[in-house]
This record gives C-alpha cells, sequence and structure tokens, in this order.
C-alpha cells in the first residue's frame, strides 16, 4: 500500500512540473529526474520550491499596486533617439521587464571601493529634508549597519520622513537587534518585506526561499544609489571567512531616481496601506543633470515571463567588440550561457570575473561546470583573489552597460526581488572597465591546462551538481 501511495504521488508531481507554466524544458526535466530517481526527498523537494507560490492576495496586490505606480508617472514608451543602434533592444528588453522608458539627463557617479563608499550615502541622509527610503535585503547590526540607523534616527528627528523596508530573512539579525526597536523609538517607519513568521507553518502556504534581494536609497527623490552593496561592513561578520566582500556602488542622479522610487514604492506600498503614488509626480518634471540613459530594471517572481536575463542576452548578442562580466555567481539559463559564448566566438573579446572561492559550494560547483564551454568559446576566465567578489557589471563596447543587485543565475532571473540599471554613456563605462580592470590585476586567469589538471572527481562533482542548476 505504502509503494502504491508513493508512485501515486510520483506521477501526480510529475504532472504538475510537466503542466507548469513558465518553466523552461532543463528545469523541467531536471524536476522529472529529481521526483523520479529519488522519490521521498523529489517529492518533498518540489513541494517545498518547484513552483512560485505566491499567495493570491499577494499578488494580486502587487499587480494593483505596480498599475497604480506606472499609471502617474506619465511617460511614453518610447526609446530616446540618442540610444545607439546596438544598444536599443537591450533597452526595449529592459522596457518589457519593469515598464520603464530608459530617461535621459542623468548622472552617475563610482563611489570608492571598501566601507569608504557608503560615506556618500551617510552625508546624503544628514542633509535630507523631507523623505528617507531605505530598502536593503541584508542589513546587520555592525559598524556601517549601525551608522545608517543613527543616520536616519537623526533625520526623523528633525522632521524627515524616513521609511525603511527590509528582508525579513536577510535583516533578520538587524530585526532581532535593538537598532530595530531604537529606530523605531525615534520615529523611523519600519515595514519587513517577504515576513517569514513561523517557518514550519509557512511552508504549508508559500515559498520561503522568494526573497527581496533589493537594494535602494532614495532621497529627497533627487538622489538615489545602485549596486550590490548591502547594509554591512566590507568585513561582512556573517561570513568572515570569505571577508572582505567587495561590491560597487553608484550615486544616481536625475529622472531614473524616480524609477528608483517607484520600486521603493512598489514593495512599501505591497506590505503598507500608506499610499505614497505622488511622489512620484509632485515638484514637476526632474532637472536633467548629466547626459547618462539610464534605465531601471525591476524584476521578482510575481512576473517570470520577461526577466533580466532578456536583456543581458540582447547585450551580448549585440556586443561587436568587447564585453566584461563580473560576478559572483555564474549559473545563468542556457540561453544566455550560450549568448556569451556565442560572442567570444564570433571574436568579441569576452573577460569574465568570478570568485576563486565562492561562498556557496554547491553554486561554485555548479559554475565551474561551465568553465569548459566557456574556455573553448574564447572567453577569459578570471578568478579574483582577495576576498569575494560581490560586483554585479555588465559592460559592451564602452559604451553601454548594467550595474545592480541581480547575479548571473537562475535565482536573481526568476526567484528573488532585484533593481539593477541599464545605462549608456561612454564616460561610465570606462569607469567601470577601469574598476574591472582593477578586479582582474588582483585575480589569476584559469584556462583550458588548469582544467585538464582537475581530479575525476572533482569533474564528476561538478557535472552531477550542473545537472540541478535551473534549480538553483
Amino acid at each position: 500500500m505504502t509503494v502504491v501511495l508513493v508512485v501515486l504521488l510520483q506521477v501526480t508531481f510529475i504532472i504538475r512540473a510537466l503542466l507548469r507554466s513558465g518553466l523552461t524544458p532543463p528545469a523541467r526535466l531536471a524536476w522529472v529526474t529529481i521526483i523520479s530517481a529519488l522519490p521521498g526527498v523529489g517529492i518533498a523537494a518540489y513541494f517545498l520550491f518547484g513552483e512560485i507560490r505566491l499567495q493570491r492576495a499577494n499578488r494580486e496586490r502587487m499587480r494593483e499596486v505596480r498599475n497604480q505606480l506606472l499609471a502617474v508617472q506619465h511617460v511614453a514608451p518610447d526609446l530616446p533617439a540618442q540610444i545607439a543602434g546596438p544598444a536599443r533592444p537591450s533597452f526595449a528588453a529592459g522596457y518589457a521587464t519593469s515598464g520603464f522608458t530608459p530617461r535621459d539627463g542623468n548622472r552617475l557617479t563610482l563611489l570608492p571601493e571598501g566601507d569608504a563608499m557608503m560615506e556618500d550615502m551617510f552625508a546624503a541622509i544628514e542633509a535630507a529634508e523631507e523623505h528617507v527610503h531605505v530598502l536593503f535585503y541584508i542589513w546587520l547590526p555592525d559598524t556601517t549597519g549601525t551608522r545608517m540607523a543613527e543616520a536616519l534616527c537623526a533625520a526623523a528627528r528633525r522632521g524627515v520622513a524616513c521609511r525603511v523596508l527590509v528582508d525579513d530573512h536577510g535583516a533578520r539579525r538587524l530585526i532581532r537587534s535593538p537598532l530595530w526597536r531604537h529606530m523605531e523609538g525615534a520615529g523611523v517607519a519600519l515595514e519587513r518585506a517577504a515576513p517569514v513568521g513561523n517557518p514550519l507553518i509557512a511552508l504549508l502556504f508559500k515559498r520561503l526561499d522568494l526573497r527581496n534581494h533589493r537594494k535602494i536609497v532614495v532621497v529627497d527623490n533627487r538622489l538615489s544609489w545602485v549596486g550590490s552593496r548591502n547594509c554591512a561592513d566590507a568585513a561582512f561578520a556573517i561570513k568572515r571567512r570569505y571577508a572582505p566582500w567587495v561590491d560597487l556602488l553608484m550615486r544616481l542622479e536625475g529622472p531614473a531616481v524616480r524609477q528608483q522610487q517607484a520600486v521603493f514604492l512598489h514593495d512599501w506600498m505591497t506590505h503598507h496601506s500608506e499610499d505614497l503614488s505622488a511622489l512620484l509626480w509632485q515638484d514637476g518634471p526632474d532637472p536633467e543633470v548629466g547626459s547618462v540613459i539610464a534605465q531601471v530594471i525591476a524584476s521578482g517572481p510575481d512576473d517570470v515571463y520577461s526577466t533580466p536575463s532578456d536583456t543581458l542576452r540582447a547585450m551580448f548578442y549585440g556586443a561587436t567588440e568587447r564585453i566584461v562580466v563580473t560576478t559572483p555567481y555564474y549559473v545563468p539559463d542556457h540561453a544566455l550561457h550560450v549568448a556569451l559564448c556565442s560572442a567570444a566566438e564570433r571574436g568579441v573579446k569576452v573577460d569574465l570575473v568570478l570568485p576563486a572561492r565562492n561562498d556557496s559550494r554547491i553554486v561554485g560547483a555548479a559554475s565551474e561546470s561551465l568553465y569548459p564551454d566557456l574556455i573553448r568559446a574564447g572567453v577569459r576566465i578570471h578568478l579574483f583573489e582577495p576576498g569575494l567578489i560581490h560586483s554585479k557589471i555588465v559592460t559592451v563596447d564602452g559604451l553601454y552597460g548594467m550595474i545592480g543587485t541581480a547575479n548571473l543565475d537562475h535565482r536573481s532571473f526568476d526567484l528573488n526581488y532585484e533593481n539593477s540599471l541599464l545605462f549608456q554613456c561612454a564616460d561610465v563605462t570606462a569607469a567601470l572597465d577601469e574598476r574591472q580592470m582593477s578586479y582582474i590585476a588582483r585575480a589569476h586567469p584559469i584556462d583550458s591546462a588548469d582544467l585538464a589538471r582537475w581530479s575525476l572527481l572533482r569533474r564528476l562533482r561538478n557535472n552531477t551538481v550542473a545537472l540541478a542548476s535551473p534549480l538553483l
């Protein structure tokens, strides 16, 4: 009787995997294989992680808020004429993902590496006059986290409206610390994104690994920051053995700040009844302060049909001279991996910067399984040595690129809430290429001779883990 029940459950879950919409054929095959080969583990894994289980009320609320915020922006979907021909498909794909039109007249400033990059943010909060909006995936109660909390408390006490939204899992150490109560006592409005609650009960109704991975700070509708930096020291106390964590942060000024604001407001209004949509049109149009064309690309598991992967594929296929990619996690979907290899095969110079030691052994092994393809295609792989490279940068042809929170992996494309910035500007691209060259100077190259020295066990491990890469 038990065997019959297990077989029936296997068949049921295999059919569910085959019928689920939005699932790629490799992911379908991976689930069918796991459920068939490991019945108990496979069924449990599919129940917990196989489907995007967002509660219907939450999904409807997100859609309602998104439509409300997009409607008040009054921006036509036409692409600016200044966008270069090869970059136009990328910006069009970005619009399809998040509904934001590329805006001209922005300024992007690259901030220094290390903890010094946060000083720019602290100074702006100290000078804020109307509001400060903060969203982080991870916020630790360390030196950086404490300085951020104190700056917000001081701003709130002088009458600035301060709103803080953090991921309930990523920022759990802050939420449990005295700093959280300290901010609340000072008048900072606090909310938790994707609340976990009782995990044993919550697992029955929703996926707990759908996290808000965004990092957004907006001050007075004038300034914002985009990049990979969490609100934590570079020493990153929770994973100190991989420190320092090397991140990227850029200050954004100009019309695209409102798009960053819209992403924050979407998440805030999803969890809070406060209607802040007027912030997207008050004070009239934003002044043009520079010559950067910029477009925010926000994505999440509530809409998996268009993702940052579409934009990146367009970037890789549009490249004619050079691509430089920096990411801590390289486990892309097959189409994106093929696009990058294809660029190298047709003569585009492709450099890929990855960490020498990954903080996730599973992801590291899945990533290593792709090295032979990349090297055969002509991609130059550089393994960053001093700490964990956590920056997410893609530049193309010295003209345009993308930065933000999304890694080149399935989790960022399909499961996390992410925010990235696609931009066109030769000067900004040059600055980012120079930063990436500094990463390469601190890395060691890996080639086919290095791969030949890998043990049979290492290759077997990598390729076995890669079977599940569509699910990572």
